[in-house]
């Protein structure tokens, strides 16, 4: 089977977004719980706990958002379509 460019660049854009969307999601998940097992232990240090995980949380979500980029770029305005070889 021959895979063509485009097709290879759409397989690895979606399997760049699923990896991409779910190790950032994993990271939340283990942050989240942290806190919240802080937060139980010491119920006054609930706000500067908050402020560090709410910092946390917009970090692991912001490496999601790169990616979205990145695998956007990939499939719309493929910067390597022009080193193509061959075909």
């Amino acid at each position: 089977m021959e895979w063509d460019f485009v097709t290879l660049s759409t397989v690895l854009a979606g399997g760049g977004i699923i990896i991409g969307i779910v190790v950032p999601a994993i990271g939340q998940f283990l942050v989240a719980r942290k806190a919240l097992e802080a937060m139980a232990r010491q119920p006054e240090a609930a706000g500067p706990i908050s402020t560090a995980l709410l910092i946390s949380l917009a970090m692991l979500e912001s490496l999601a958002i790169y990616v979205l980029v990145v695998v956007l770029i990939l499939l719309f305005a493929n910067p390597l379509l022009k080193y193509k070889v061959g075909g």
